[in-house]
């Protein structure tokens, strides 16, 4: 990954996206090609960073975002790889005409870094939680969808979509994410999901920052309730790792997602399309935001109140368990 390395440490001192705006910033010293662009967010978004060092590389487009998303096209159409940051529900919803017909119709290497997505927003209010991103952005051809679970996946993340041809969105969180990884020596594949903790009772698949919320509910599972549950990590959301999903329904028969999105569409959606396509059956269930926008408060106390916490996903999770549930591995009389 262009020789970059980082470590938790860098994790405790920096946010996600300020650890986003340190790799760009030597990612730029490498590449020469790279430039930033922003819409009036580059102190919020960091990309910042890499505008204060690389000033005649960095463009600020104002309050326009279909602007900064067409000038990233050109740019990328003249051999340049733009960086594009701003808010995920601008990315997403106010410069999505331009991300279709500009960037992904055309295939062009536009890398945009999406940044205070879900609930992360908190109390900024429900016109600025970013909660449909996922199923949109998965809806553009062409277009990788990535969600880092924290910031050492996260500089993986944009280390690997400098390497990826073509479009791609990386979705991050506006703050500190709990730490899952020591460092970035690991072996981060786009399109290929983490198995964090082993389980053949259930599988827990979770994205961004239910990753931890996860791993968190799974260690509570095996020591007080006897259930093993697998956690997969399911960072890129498209291209999605079918086989991952598949081996989980083999081996556990008991699939629960977890998001920090709405549960049409995201990662739950992408998961449930495997399931179904498999002719194999399982328990399943999605969490997430329901069918409806979200209310205002604290990231945390947003997360326990959809329950997509440690605590409810434990709830969830001995649900599931309970129902009684055809474990013998006869598939004919279940197609």
């Amino acid at each position: 990954m262009a020789g970059l390395t980082y470590t938790m440490l860098d994790t405790a001192n920096l946010s996600t996206a300020e650890l986003y705006g340190k790799v760009l910033c030597d990612m730029g010293e490498i590449h020469p090609e790279i430039v930033g662009l922003s819409a009036d967010l580059a102190k919020s978004t960091k990309i910042g960073l890499f505008g204060s060092k690389f000033p005649h590389r960095f463009f600020n487009a104002g309050i326009a975002e279909q602007n900064m998303f067409g000038m990233a096209a050109g740019m990328a159409k003249a051999g340049l790889v733009p960086f594009v940051s701003t808010f995920a529900i601008f990315t997403s919803m106010r410069g999505l005409d331009q991300v279709h017909t500009d960037i992904c119709y055309q295939n062009l290497n536009v890398k945009m870094i999406a940044t205070h997505a879900g609930l992360s927003f908190g109390q900024a209010g429900s016109t600025h939680h970013c909660t449909e991103d996922l199923s949109i952005m998965r809806a553009m051809a062409n277009c990788k969808v990535i969600v880092p679970a924290d910031g050492i996946e996260t500089a993986n993340a944009v280390q690997a979509a400098y390497e990826t041809p073509g479009p791609v969105y990386i979705r991050i969180n506006r703050g500190f994410d709990q730490k899952l990884y020591e460092n970035t020596e690991y072996g981060y594949e786009i399109g290929k999901a983490a198995e964090l903790a082993e389980g053949t009772d259930l599988t827990v698949i979770a994205c961004g920052s239910c990753v931890y919320q996860a791993v968190e509910a799974a260690k509570i599972l095996n020591s007080t309730d006897g259930i093993k549950a697998r956690v997969i990590n399911m960072h890129t959301i498209k291209p999605i790792d079918s086989g991952a999903i598949l081996k989980a329904i083999r081996e556990t028969r008991r699939i629960i997602t977890v998001e920090d999105h709405n549960v049409i569409g995201g990662l739950g959606s992408a998961v449930a399309e495997v399931v179904a396509g498999s002719g194999m059956t399982c328990a399943f269930k999605m969490l997430g935001i329901p069918d409806t926008f979200s209310i205002i408060g604290l990231h945390e106390d947003l997360m326990a109140y959809y329950k997509i916490d440690t605590n409810g996903i434990l709830e969830n999770v001995r649900e599931l368990m309970g129902k009684d549930f055809e474990e013998d591995e006869n598939w004919d009389d279940e197609v």
